[in-house]
């Protein structure tokens, strides 16, 4: 098992999380695995996402052994509506509160796929489920004296523009293009749900963990799927991709800052697509419209 993570500037993650509850999506590779065992290592209790119950068990017995924390699994389809609606309230049940929501888990689909709910799976992996979980633990998180929304979302957003005309490209679908919207909503939404929590105790923040070395691309069969694992080598490790993950959800210093977009453990300018107001309330209606959430955050 890895040593601690360390933050950008040099300093280690000593900071204790006891006493505090996490839930992180795509806990069972990557960063958000090590994100996972960060929290757990802290101190805090850790629930993991799952969408295969075996991964997520074995993920689970690798953070308690290594941490001795409460860790636990919950599984879900996060491009399914219903197993997110059925997640939230697994978790509702589980705990009284949530400090620290990590919306971490996303993939990239070389062909146009549809999720069971018929939504194209590019949006409704990477942004929909980040949208509905989030609103869905809206109670667990207020119930927190401090909570913090961290939304993982890519430097790809900078190449990113909504296409409220062919959002679910049904006319003209390109892998990268649906993954750089995603990417783009991903920092849209933590802008809008920042403004309709103002005056709140709940912080969100949205982040690019950098090019990091984890199953990212791997689903693919062909030649996607072989160009990934070429350049894995020459990518960050999942440790240090980690880093400003860790960074936005647990420094001290950043108590009270929302909004805002991160890279590299410092808070960075995000797209100019990325910071238009009625853009990202347009976005919100219609995520609103296609997940239906049971809490609804009106504007301020």
């Amino acid at each position: 098992m890895e040593g601690a993570v360390r933050t950008g500037g040099g300093g280690s993650m000593g900071q204790t999380l006891d006493g505090r509850v996490a839930l992180v999506t795509g806990a069972t590779n990557g960063i958000g695995r090590v994100t996972a065992r960060e929290f757990a290592r802290m101190g805090a209790r850790t629930l993991i996402v799952a969408r295969d119950p075996g991964r997520g068990e074995a993920v689970v017995r690798e953070i308690r052994d290594a941490t001795g924390a409460t860790v636990e699994v919950l599984v879900a389809d996060l491009s399914s509506r219903e197993d997110v609606a059925r997640l939230a309230g697994e978790a509702r049940e589980r705990t009284g509160r949530l400090d620290l929501l990590v919306n971490n888990a996303g993939a990239i689909f070389a062909e146009r796929r549809v999720s069971a709910d018929g939504v194209e799976m590019t949006l409704a992996l990477n942004h929909l489920a980040y949208f509905l979980l989030t609103l869905e633990l809206l109670p667990l998180l207020e119930a927190a004296p401090e909570a913090r929304v961290v939304n993982v979302s890519s430097m790809a957003h900078e190449r990113g523009a909504i296409d409220f005309e062919d959002l679910q490209g049904e006319r003209r679908y390109g892998m990268w293009k649906a993954y750089a919207q995603s990417k783009l909503a991903n920092v849209l939404f933590t802008r809008e749900l920042a403004r309709r929590l103002r005056g709140s105790r709940i912080a969100a923040n949205a982040l690019h963990p950098g090019a990091v070395a984890s199953g990212f691309g791997r689903n693919h069969p062909g030649f996607f799927g072989r160009l990934v694992a070429i350049g894995a080598p020459f990518l960050a490790s999942p440790e240090k991709g980690a880093r400003t993950t860790l960074h936005v959800a647990t420094d001290p210093a950043l108590r009270g800052v929302t909004g805002k977009y991160f890279s590299g453990c410092r808070e960075k300018a995000p797209s100019r697509a990325a910071s238009d107001d009625d853009t990202a309330l347009r976005l919100w209606q219609i995520s609103e419209a296609m997940t239906q959430p049971t809490t609804r955050l009106p504007p301020p």
